[in-house]
C-alpha cells in the first residue's frame, strides 16, 4: 500500500487533539488525501475543524465517518500518551483505539482502492470531525449540513468506531440505543428540622419520584435491542447543616432506550409522574431534559451482509450484529443512508495506556479495502 496505516496512526496519535483541540490531525489527513487526488473541503464550525474528502464525481457514494479528537489522557501512563510508540506488537497512545487507528485504516484503504481502480464507477466520501468526544454539535452535524447545502449525497456509510469487544471481527454495530438525561429540581421551603411544620421538605417528594422511576420497567427488549435502562446518577442537596430542612433538592437520571421509545414518549411519562407527585405533596417539581440521540437501527440488509462477509473472510469470525454501547455519530448519519459501525478491539478505549494490536490495524485496512471492492461491484 502506498500509505502505511500504522505509520499514519502513529502520526495522528502524535497530534495532541484532546477535544476540542485539533493538534494538526485534520490538516495531516487533508494533505495525505489531497496528495492522492481527493478533493477536500473544510466545513469547520464553532471553532471545530472538520474534513470532507471525496474521490469521484458520480454516484453511488460510499462514505466513511470518523473522528480525530480524543478524551483527556488522565494520570498514570507508563509512556508519553502522545508518543505513538510501537512496543510488544502494539501501538500505544491516546486515540490508538478510539479511533485514530480506524481513521488511518480507512484512509489507507481508500487510497489503495482508488489507485488500483482509478476509473471505478462511483465515489468515496470521507468525513472526519474533531467534535465527537465533546458536544457533537459542530462536527458530523456540520459536515452533513454542508453536504446538504452543496448537493453531496451518501448511499451507504461505515463509522470506524472500535466495535469489537474481545477479538478482531467479533462484533459490528447496526444501531444504537438512544440517550436521554433528565434533571429534576424539587423546590420547598427551608426551615428548622425541629419545626418541620413550618417548612416544606423537598426531599421526600423527590425521593418518591426517583423511587418510581427506579422501579420503572421500560420494556423487555425488542428484536435488535436489549431492555431499556434508567439509572439515577446523582442526588444533590448542598445542605451542610444537620438541623436545617433544605429549600431545594436536585437529582439526575439517564435513560438508555431502545426503539420502543422516543424522547417524546419518555418525557411525557416522566412529566406526568412529576406532576402527580407535585400535586400530592405541594412541593414544586421541575424537569430539564437533554437528548444525546434517539435510538436507531439499520435493519440487516445488503450493507451489513457485505461487511459481515468481508470480516469473516479476513478474520474467520462472523461478527455479531449488535446495538450495545453508548452513542456514536452514526446517530446522525442514519437519517441520510444505511450505516453500520465496524472497527478495532475497544478494550482500552478511554483508558490509561490505550493501545491496539498493530496487526489488527493492517487487517482492518484490508477489510475496509475489500468492503469498498465488494460494495462497488454489487452496486453497478
Amino acid at each position: 500500500m502506498s500509505i502505511d496505516p500504522v505509520a499514519l496512526t502513529a502520526a495522528l496519535i502524535q497530534c495532541r487533539s484532546v477535544t476540542p483541540a485539533d493538534g494538526g490531525a485534520i490538516p495531516l489527513l487533508q494533505q495525505t488525501l489531497e496528495d492522492k487526488g481527493f478533493i477536500c473541503n473544510r466545513p469547520n464550525r464553532g471553532g471545530i475543524l472538520n474534513l470532507h474528502a471525496r474521490f469521484g464525481t458520480n454516484g453511488p457514494v460510499f462514505g466513511f465517518n470518523g473522528h480525530t479528537d480524543v478524551v483527556p489522557t488522565g494520570e498514570g501512563w507508563s509512556m508519553d500518551p502522545f508518543s505513538g510508540d510501537i512496543r510488544d506488537g502494539k501501538i500505544w497512545g491516546r486515540g490508538a483505539a478510539d479511533m485514530k487507528s480506524g481513521v488511518a485504516a480507512f484512509v489507507a484503504a481508500a487510497i489503495s482502492f482508488v489507485e488500483e481502480n482509478p476509473n471505478f464507477d462511483g465515489s468515496i466520501a470521507i468525513m472526519i470531525t474533531g467534535d465527537e468526544e465533546a458536544d457533537a454539535t459542530d462536527g458530523t452535524i456540520a459536515i452533513l449540513d454542508w453536504m446538504r447545502e452543496n448537493g453531496e449525497a451518501l448511499d451507504a456509510c461505515i463509522v470506524g468506531e472500535p466495535t469489537c469487544p474481545e477479538r478482531m471481527g467479533d462484533m459490528m454495530k447496526i444501531g444504537r440505543r438512544g440517550s436521554l438525561t433528565a434533571k429534576f429540581t424539587a423546590q420547598g421551603v427551608q426551615g428548622h428540622s425541629a419545626y418541620p411544620h413550618r417548612a416544606r421538605n423537598p426531599l421526600p417528594p423527590l425521593v418518591a419520584l426517583l423511587n418510581r422511576l427506579a422501579n420503572w420497567e421500560l420494556d423487555t427488549g425488542t428484536a435488535h435491542f436489549d431492555p431499556s435502562s434508567l439509572a439515577i446518577t446523582t442526588i444533590d442537596v448542598g445542605n451542610q447543616a444537620t438541623n436545617v430542612i433544605p429549600e431545594y433538592a436536585k437529582a439526575t437520571v439517564n435513560i438508555r432506550f431502545n426503539d420502543s421509545h422516543s424522547r417524546t414518549s419518555l418525557i411525557e411519562t416522566m412529566q406526568e409522574w412529576m406532576d402527580e407527585t407535585a400535586q400530592e405533596t405541594g412541593v414544586t417539581l421541575s424537569m430539564k431534559t437533554k437528548i444525546s440521540g434517539e435510538s436507531f437501527i439499520t435493519e440487516p440488509g445488503p450493507l451489513s451482509k457485505i461487511v459481515a462477509d468481508v470480516v469473516k473472510s479476513e478474520t474467520g469470525l462472523s461478527p455479531e450484529l449488535s446495538t450495545t454501547g453508548g452513542t456514536s455519530d452514526a446517530r446522525f448519519i442514519c437519517h441520510i443512508c444505511p450505516v453500520v459501525e465496524f472497527g478495532l478491539v475497544g478494550k482500552t478505549l478511554h483508558k490509561v495506556d490505550e493501545h491496539v494490536e498493530v496487526k489488527d490495524i493492517t487487517t482492518l485496512t484490508q477489510i475496509y479495502r475489500n468492503i469498498l471492492k465488494s460494495w462497488f461491484s454489487q452496486t453497478r
